[in-house]
């Protein structure tokens, strides 16, 4: 990375930093968490990189919002991301950051740990294809209104919303909802493809028979489902994990080769069956809580 130094300030007034549904009348004790679907980056933000609009969105979750919004709009509140998620990334701890990034951190002795490493912290350092995002060494300052303006009113929000949900129904459940590669799935599975990977921390972050009831109405549809690979959950899932509130989480991927081209960007044929599947499968999901926590 090259020693220029990158002192930029971004407006972020003119910013909306998440969209939200259906948060006034809560029907079921489910909370949607959609962290990666924002394509937004602001306009100082190109002034510090020369990769393409096209190469940061490989990390992006295209289209997951809408694969949930008919079951949102059922009664179950929903937040979605608006700022890309490779100007920062909040399903990640503020400490997953790499020092190397900038030329003021404060903090040199911290150890990273291994997203950062890998250049996947909360600020990320590459892209999908392994290319450096930025030209120089960042502003520590500059991050930490990042933090402040983006990341806490995303988190700030989302626990207003299971709080809402904890109050009225004396039960949360979080679903994040994520999508992932299909040529990662094929790499794990080489005799059975993988559509839905379920992370629930190794049946950490939820009761057994909740995650089961999810992934079983799943297959009686006839997807294939992972439990905890390739993914186990992120920091939303561990963060809001509170089984002794009864606040329980469940990070859902969904094989993004289902629903669209990859390369294209563009919704496929099957788009509208995965939507209705998915949303309904969250539906009677919901209606089983309702049981569940009597």
């Amino acid at each position: 990375m090259s020693d220029n130094h990158l002192d930029f300030k971004i407006d972020y007034q003119k910013i909306k930093i998440f969209d939200e549904y259906n948060t006034d009348n809560i029907n079921y004790p489910v909370v949607l968490s959609v962290p990666h679907k924002g394509q937004f980056f602001p306009e100082e933000f190109w002034q510090t990189t020369a990769v393409s609009y096209t190469e940061l969105r490989k990390n992006e979750d295209a289209f997951v919002d809408e694969l949930v919004l008919k079951a949102s709009d059922a009664g179950i509140p929903m937040i979605a991301m608006n700022i890309a998620r490779a100007f920062i990334d909040v399903n990640r701890d503020k400490m997953e950051i790499d020092p190397t990034m900038f030329y003021n951190y404060p903090h040199p002795e911290l150890s990273m740990g291994r997203r950062c490493r890998l250049g996947l912290g909360v600020i990320h350092r590459i892209t999908a294809r392994n290319h450096p995002i930025y030209k120089g060494l960042l502003n520590y300052d500059e991050v930490q209104a990042r933090f402040t303006n983006v990341y806490d009113v995303y988190h700030k929000r989302l626990q207003q919303l299971i709080d809402k949900c904890l109050k009225k129904f004396g039960i949360c459940f979080v679903l994040d909802c994520h999508s992932m590669p299909s040529e990662i799935c094929t790499l794990l599975q080489e005799t059975q493809r993988i559509d839905f990977c379920l992370g629930t921390l190794f049946d950490q972050s939820c009761p057994v028979e909740t995650k089961e009831f999810f992934k079983n109405g799943l297959q009686q549809k006839n997807y294939y489902i992972s439990d905890n690979s390739p993914y186990s959950g992120a920091y939303i899932t561990f963060n809001y994990c509170q089984p002794r509130r009864k606040i329980y989480t469940m990070q859902v991927e969904v094989n993004r080769g289902l629903y669209m081209d990859e390369h294209s960007y563009k919704k496929n044929d099957c788009f509208s069956r995965v939507c209705e599947d998915l949303s309904q499968n969250i539906i009677d999901f919901s209606h089983f809580l309702l049981d569940f926590k009597k």
